[in-house]
């Protein structure tokens, strides 16, 4: 048993496969958790580095899912937490059910504060512990046709700038917010957005590269990264473009149909 832990959420593919391989690589125990069964079969994958690999299937969108996962820490203290579960969903916002986009609030925003709610305390309390949350650029951009995904980003990067300010006398604590642009996961094909232009995108980041920058800021104690050149010169362009022409930008990658 190493002496540091870490529970990475989403962790069955895409970034929080890569930040579950860093943290194997780096020494940690850790705690995968995915809501599909995909998550036991990259916990395997993980073994392979020598450190202990435990794995929940959880739906992290509920409160019951969140508290499955803790449970399965079995009261190990947690040295450090990725925050990456999310989920995605396109098309118009008239067009959605009800079901669909609050499963997307309940997931990146209900059930992100619900975890690092139950985990922090005992950080702050010895102040000493690393958070890594996976926000978005989108959170910069009005989503226009991915209009609930974005705002829960907008929600993420503003929650965890002021969460940072709370906690900033418990200086041995750090709270990391990575946030990338798209990036070639499973995520669009999940979102149902493969006929747009976003999801057919062959210029898509790399999982691998994101969740490095995102796990060298976090060792680094940085509060936030932006992954990507090209991203952070939109994030620079969006605090300075009118939120209707950023709205029809976005229009333009995320509207059904749109793909080439």
């Amino acid at each position: 048993m190493a002496n540091k832990f870490a529970i990475i959420t989403g962790a069955s593919t895409g970034i929080g496969f890569e930040l579950a391989t860093l943290a194997a690589k780096d020494g940690y125990d850790i705690l995968v958790v995915a809501d599909e069964p995909l998550v036991e079969a990259a916990a395997a994958d993980f073994k392979q580095f020598g450190t202990d690999v435990q794995s929940v299937e959880a739906d992290l969108s509920t409160i019951e899912g969140v508290d499955r996962l803790l449970a399965a820490a079995g009261g190990r203290q947690i040295d450090l937490v990725c925050a990456n579960a999310g989920r995605g969903l396109g098309h118009g916002f008239l067009d959605q059910s009800v079901a669909d986009w609050r499963k997307v609030v309940d997931t990146n925003v209900v059930g992100t504060l619900y975890l690092l709610h139950k985990t922090l305390p005992a950080m702050v309390a010895r102040n000493e512990g690393k958070v890594l949350v996976v926000g978005s650029i989108a959170g910069f951009i009005p989503g226009s046709f991915q209009a609930v995904y974005n705002g829960t980003k907008a929600f993420v990067d503003s929650f965890t700038d002021a969460l940072r300010n709370e906690l900033k006398e418990s200086d041995g604590v750090t709270i990391t917010t990575l946030m990338p642009g798209p990036v070639e996961t499973e995520f669009f094909d999940r979102a149902d957005m493969m006929d747009t232009s976003v999801g057919t995108n062959p210029n898509k980041s790399d999982p691998v590269d994101v969740a490095k920058d995102g796990w060298d800021a976090l060792m680094a104690g940085k509060a936030s990264i932006v992954s990507g050149w090209k991203n952070k010169l939109q994030v620079a362009a969006a605090h300075i473009t009118p939120a209707a022409v950023l709205a029809e930008q976005h229009r333009k990658m995320a509207e059904p149909g749109t793909a080439d």
